[in-house]
């Protein structure tokens, strides 16, 4: 059998729907085009003869005119992609086919099945999801079409406005199908669908529109051909991993394990959606699976996939695979820490697009206002790699800029009092120049690339190469692909490259000159962008940050080692000098991150591994935390002070509502600090007879006094309530010891096996063919069948063991980050099993900043 790779897998699953996308506008949605830009999909979809790819949330009118293939006929049909629910896409769809009016042919994919649907919460839609949201659909256009005006322009007329479907009307709540009808205009175009396949005749146009819903399962986002994430806008990785519940930590991460079962009825959507996509994915990779899990929430999801497997893979033959499902909330430690990882530094680094919807329109219904938000707003995974630097011509720019200096010169200089002609002429000339040259540049600064993890050199995936590497390495190669290409491409240098760890003036004498010219631009645009990504992450701005965070991260494992009070002063420092951050970055006109400086957020999160560190090496003390009550007091206090010096910077959640109240506090200080001074002498005139008039006033003034120094007394007592809540939530993390039960009978060097991720150690012991505490191994019907039937007659089931499968897939519920990644196929090597084809999968792709929202942010369960 051949090898497992999951864009040869997705690119394949575009082809088998050809025969749709042929002479189609194709309409993408958020989730969908962060997938299709990580596979390169757009360049197939103009192979398979699409007319246009365009986006469905920002779709215009003007779509229907565009054409790839320059057939000059109207678009009569559309293919609309979308990695949500078919109940969150509608108002999308209604609105595309309202516009484009010329239409007769849709056909809408869903990487949600019908049983997903079916199962999620509050959802409209029953068993047979696609045939009632055709049939619902149906009914909306039917509704709209009688409130809507006939018009009497001809099917293929011109004569569009923009006014149809009004952009912001009726977008601003949306609960269900129904609500959508009332979100478009009265003047809108109406569009019925089909029922069934059946055929309904158009009020206004007399067009027939035939509609068709179908799965379309493969929407991820690979990293590499076995590493793979979820779209960061699609249904799956916006469902909620959590409700409210003593043990959650945050909505977008699983509950912390306790051992006990949970309840059908506490069943999040995120368990269901998770399930139900790894069940498709492994049903189109032609696998089947035996399951392993570890963790509460992954062995919810491991008996969905069990209950699943037994009702449709009876019968089939497909290739074994074992799949070990883990939650996050398990290791903590690994996605908030700053490792040695060149692709955690250039997610982290770059900045990412903007997300194209927003999900404050979301209304929720009354049981999910009690058990938390509906949905998670995840950060979009496509980052924006600067290349401005790198493909401008600063020769041009510069001769540019001279032209225009010495028009702008000549003119000044001339009579200003004979206004000739030709000086009008040239005044025109030169603000032209002008407006030009400000648009190439504002159009040169907002220049950028992506990642498409398809692109190969000489075979190999630049990405998979990459994560596999530590930062060193990583740039290395780099520069070893930058050389090959410019060889390649018969580029000479002018400069000497020296051997080893290049630096970032290095890397940019190697890929300007390779993406000087247009035809090597193209032709080696991913190296181009992996290089130009390498240089923005390394620079010296974000070099600093990572280090001190690196360094403090060390520091803090090395006082874990030692005593919890070491550890705890430590922390009171780390935050105690995060007060100090602002004033001195504002006072310099500088930036923290430039000096490698840590801000308060920064210092919360580091505050966060400190616990995660002091719950797997120190024994509960009184307080319910690890440290005693006077070691938090001082950690608690240096909190309260950093926030007051710094109110602006702490916008989290557990200070929600007293942002207000901290500025007005510093504002006051301030002012309060200015009016201080020498004391003035008393004269004759401070006892003039007038000032008997206001002898009461001292009264007065006392009582406003009285009045301030109360609020100032009430915000800190507040403020430390809120501080204490925060601890609560830090003994909560403490407590999560899904780490230390793995080290338990290994015999490998503390101190090197200890640094290792969760994901790391696992492998090792499964491989070891060690028992793993609280794996548990999810029999099928059959296997069932022989523990509690025939086991009595001593016919009874092999153990199963996940190193005897030649394929292993790992996902990680809550997301991944790049150490990880390159630990776990470190791990393969280690234990002589390189031959295991790994696969590698999550919610996300984490970065500590990500960590730090989950766990601080809107999404945390403080």
């Amino acid at each position: 059998m051949g090898t497992v790779d999951v864009i040869k897998c997705c690119l394949d699953s575009i082809r088998q729907i050809s025969d749709d996308i042929k002479d189609a506008i194709i309409y993408l949605d958020a989730g969908s085009t962060e997938s299709f830009q990580f596979i390169g999909a757009f360049p197939l979809f103009l192979e398979l003869g699409a007319r246009a790819v365009c986006s469905l949330e920002n779709m215009s009118i003007l779509d229907g005119v565009v054409d790839w293939n320059t057939t000059f006929d109207p678009a009569r049909r559309v293919v609309v992609i979308t990695s949500c629910l078919l109940s969150d896409a509608h108002r999308y769809i209604l609105r595309c086919l309202s516009k484009l009016q010329t239409v007769r042919h849709c056909v809408i994919f869903t990487s949600i099945s019908e049983v997903a649907h079916s199962a999620y919460p509050d959802s409209p839609l029953g068993l047979d999801a696609f045939r009632e949201y055709k049939s619902l659909l149906l009914q909306d256009y039917e509704e709209h079409a009688k409130k809507c005006p006939t018009n009497s322009r001809e099917p293929g007329s011109t004569e569009f406005t923009e006014s149809i479907v009004p952009e912001e009307e009726g977008w601003s709540q949306l609960s269900s199908i129904e609500d959508d009808v009332s979100a478009l205009d009265d003047n809108s175009d109406a569009r019925v669908s089909c029922k069934d396949d059946s055929i309904v005749q158009s009020e206004d146009a007399g067009q027939k529109l035939i509609v068709f819903v179908l799965h379309f399962p493969l929407i991820l986002c690979p990293l590499s051909p076995r590493v793979f994430v979820l779209p960061s806008e699609g249904s799956v990785a916006e469902a909620c991993l959590s409700t409210e519940h003593e043990n959650s930590i945050s909505y977008g991460l699983p509950p912390l394990s306790t051992g006990t079962p949970t309840d059908a009825d506490d069943i999040s959507p995120g368990a269901t959606l998770t399930a139900q996509f790894i069940y498709d994915l492994a049903l189109k990779m032609d696998l089947k699976l035996e399951i392993f899990s570890l963790g509460d929430f992954s062995k919810t999801v491991g008996k969905l996939l069990t209950d699943m497997s037994s009702l449709y893979d009876v019968g089939r033959r497909k290739r074994s695979a074992g799949l070990l499902l883990i939650d996050r909330s398990l290791d903590l430690l690994t996605p908030c820490c700053h490792g040695d990882s060149l692709v955690d530094r250039i997610f982290s680094s770059l900045p990412r697009r903007q997300r194209t919807k927003s999900l404050n329109h979301v209304r929720a219904s009354q049981s999910q206002l009690i058990k938390g938000p509906v949905k998670l707003e995840r950060a979009p995974l496509d980052v924006q790699i600067p290349l401005e630097n790198i493909v401008r011509e600063e020769e041009s720019k510069n001769s540019n800029f001279q032209l225009l200096e010495s028009i702008q010169a000549f003119l000044h200089g001339w009579n200003t009092t004979a206004l000739d002609t030709k000086v009008v002429e040239l005044v025109k000339f030169s603000d032209r120049l002008k407006d030009e040259n400000s648009l190439q540049h504002s159009e040169s600064e907002i220049l950028h690339g992506s990642f498409v993890s398809a692109e190969k050199f000489d075979g190999t995936p630049y990405l998979e190469a990459i994560l596999q590497r530590r930062t060193k390495d990583g740039s290395i190669l780099i520069k070893k692909w930058l050389q090959e290409s410019l060889s390649q491409e018969k580029i000479s240098l002018d400069t000497k490259i020296h051997p080893g760890f290049p630096s970032n003036l290095e890397l940019q004498n190697l890929v300007k000159p390779l993406a000087k010219r247009r035809l090597s631009l193209v032709k080696n645009k991913g190296i181009v962008q992996l290089a130009a990504a390498t240089i923005h992450a390394l620079d010296e701005q974000h070099t600093a940050s990572w280090d001190a965070f690196s360094s403090a991260e060390k520091i803090l494992h090395v006082n874990a080692g030692d005593t919890s009070q070491s550890l705890a002063a430590q922390i009171s420092d780390l935050i105690n000098k995060s007060a100090f951050v602002g004033p001195q970055a504002q006072k310099h006109n500088k930036t923290e991150a430039s000096q490698g400086l840590v801000t308060l957020q920064d210092a919360l999160l580091l505050t966060i591994i400190g616990y995660i560190l002091a719950g797997e090496n120190f024994p509960t003390s009184g307080s319910g935390g690890p440290f005693s009550w006077q070691e938090e007091h001082f950690m608690k206090e240096a909190i309260v002070d950093a926030v007051l010096e710094n109110p602006a910077m702490a916008k989290l959640k557990f200070l929600r509502g007293l942002s207000e109240e901290l500025e007005s506090n510093l504002n006051k200080m301030k002012s309060d600090e200015k009016k201080e001074g020498p004391s003035n002498q008393l004269d004759d005139a401070d006892f003039d007879d007038d000032q008997w008039d206001s002898w009461g006033d001292e009264d007065a003034d006392k009582d406003t006094n009285k009045e301030q120094a109360f609020s100032d007394v009430q915000l800190k007592l507040e403020l430390r309530d809120r501080v204490d809540n925060l601890f609560k939530f830090l003994h909560k993390l403490s407590s999560s010891k899904g780490n230390t039960p793995l080290r338990e009978g290994i015999s490998f060097n503390y101190d090197t096996y200890s640094s290792k991720t969760l994901l790391s150690k696992l492998l090792t012991r499964v491989l070891s063919k060690l028992d793993v505490p609280g794996l548990e191994y999810h029999s099928s019907t059959v296997g069932r069948l022989f523990k509690s039937g025939f086991g009595r007659f001593g016919i009874g089931q092999a153990k199963r063991s996940l190193a005897d499968q030649n394929v292993i897939l790992v996902f990680v519920i809550g997301g991944i980050n790049g150490l990880e990644v390159r630990e776990a196929q470190e791990a393969l090597i280690e234990n002589g099993r390189p031959d295991i084809e790994l696969i590698i999968g999550g919610t996300t792709f984490l970065t500590p900043n990500d960590m730090r929202e989950l766990l601080l942010g809107d999404s945390s369960c403080i």
